[in-house]
This record gives structure tokens, C-alpha cells and sequence, in this order.
């Protein structure tokens, strides 16, 4: 496969850095990450869904950040 050089700016690279999982290419990150949907696309989809199920997607979600604010809070304190 043919590959090209591109220039991006320090800050960039940076944030690139972050976003790259361990074994992953810089091109294989660029290539997850420009895969990823627009929010935009997800306009209606919970459209039929019932007030019932929506209470429930709604207290998961809001159970799942509680999860992972505790789990964010136990690693700031341990490090």
C-alpha cells in the first residue's frame, strides 16, 4: 500500500497521541476515528420507543456515568 506524508501541527499530533490506542497505527487511529457516526444520524431513532423504556435507557445511562465517576475518582486519589 502506497502511504503519504502529511503536516499537522504539535497540538495536533498530540491530541492524536491520546486518542491512539496502544497497538494501533497512527493511520489505523485516524482510520477508526474518521469511521466514527455523527450525532446528527441518530436524530429519531428512539422515536418509537415507550416512556417506559426510555426511563430505563435513561437510569442505565445515568447509572453507567455514576460508575464511572467513582471509577475516575478511585484513580485520581491513587495517583
Amino acid at each position: 500500500m502506497t502511504s503519504k506524508n502529511i503536516s499537522i501541527t504539535e497540538d495536533v499530533y498530540e491530541m492524536l497521541l491520546r486518542l491512539k490506542l496502544e497497538d494501533e497505527s497512527f493511520s489505523d487511529a485516524i482510520r477508526r476515528l474518521a469511521r466514527r457516526g455523527r450525532l446528527s444520524e441518530c436524530v429519531g431513532l428512539w422515536r418509537d420507543m415507550s416512556d417506559e423504556e426510555f426511563e430505563a435507557v435513561r437510569c442505565s445511562a445515568l447509572k453507567a456515568r455514576g460508575l464511572f465517576n467513582e471509577s475516575m475518582r478511585r484513580r485520581v486519589e491513587t495517583s
